[in-house]
């Protein structure tokens, strides 16, 4: 007879802070891993992008070239380029190394909230306060996009990609996906402004944070709602919302300092991270790790599991 395979370990969470970057940045604006979340960005209220090695605490490099405060940044699959948009309504595309922008697009009318590469790093897709999502060829020297999504009726708050798939939240209360494949648009509407969005990686469920201090995960295909989770609060901040690298939990960042984590399946809350004393600008979850990049005010903290033994650490 076959033996009942063994009950897999409970996930952890990060609860323990490794690393705090005083970034020097005014406001952090954002904080994103790279791709294989060995490296993070962080935007700043100072105009500047920074790169960071979190788990050793070092700047790398800073990058400058935007008019105005940098909202969102997001690195390439292979670490050679940086996209951000920031509040001079511009989507910058950055070479790692150099530092140098490579190259501006403008066109959209009004300050750049979100920005994500596609898989390849061929296209930057960018959202914006006056409602639309452009699509950008990083390849050619074109100026314009090469597509325009203008579906939503107020701003868009956070863009996600997945390989074939566009996803969106806007303050109109609207997640809308849009399958490239099939040139399909789904809408789901919320009620409230959506300030997050995300997909879950097993790509089956969409995750969104809004203004009425409620996240709901969505069934991706149908629309349902699977889950929702209360106990932080979100009222006023564009706050982001992430599931971790199990996706076995939910997390929001939080207007009372805090950092929350509910159970996805059960909906309890399973913890409540107090992270400072103001807004909690921007949370990022490692790839693969119990890994949490917590952004407020002017710094950056980097929280593990417990059971974490920082290098050099005796047993």
């Amino acid at each position: 007879m076959a033996f009942p395979r063994p009950r897999p370990a409970r996930p952890e969470l990060p609860r323990q802070r490794v690393q705090t970057l005083q970034c020097g940045q005014g406001a952090v604006r954002a904080a994103r891993f790279n791709a294989d979340g060995n490296y993070c960005l962080t935007c700043g209220s100072d105009k500047t992008l920074k790169l960071w090695n979190p788990h050793k605490g070092t700047a790398l490099r800073t990058y400058q070239g935007h008019g105005y405060e940098v909202l969102d940044a997001a690195g390439s699959f292979d670490n050679s380029q940086i996209c951000s948009g920031g509040a001079d309504k511009a989507v910058a595309l950055w070479d790692v190394t150099t530092g140098q922008v490579v190259r501006k697009y403008r066109g959209h009318a009004g300050k750049v909230n979100c920005v994500q590469f596609n898989e390849e790093a061929t296209v930057i897709v960018s959202g914006s306060i006056d409602s639309s999502v452009r699509c950008w060829d990083c390849r050619s020297r074109r100026p314009d996009p090469i597509q325009v999504l203008d579906e939503a009726k107020d701003g868009i708050s956070s863009v996600k990609l997945s390989a074939h798939e566009i996803l969106t939240g806007s303050v109109d209360g609207r997640v809308r996906r849009y399958d490239l494949r099939v040139g399909q648009l789904c809408s789901d509407y919320i009620g409230s402004p959506i300030t997050s969005v995300c997909f879950s990686k097993d790509g089956q469920c969409v995750l969104a944070a809004s203004l009425d201090s409620t996240l709901r995960l969505l069934d991706k295909d149908t629309g349902e709602l699977l889950g929702e989770y209360t106990g932080h609060r979100s009222t006023t901040y564009r706050l982001d919302c992430v599931l971790n690298e199990l996706d076995t939990h939910v997390g929001c960042a939080s207007e009372d300092g805090h950092v929350y984590f509910w159970d996805l399946v059960e909906g309890s809350l399973a913890l409540s991270l107090p992270v400072g004393q103001g807004v909690v600008q921007s949370l990022a979850f490692h790839p693969r790790l119990p890994c949490l990049l917590v952004a407020t005010q002017g710094q950056v903290t980097l929280w593990r599991e417990d059971t974490f033994q920082p290098e050099g650490d005796p047993d």
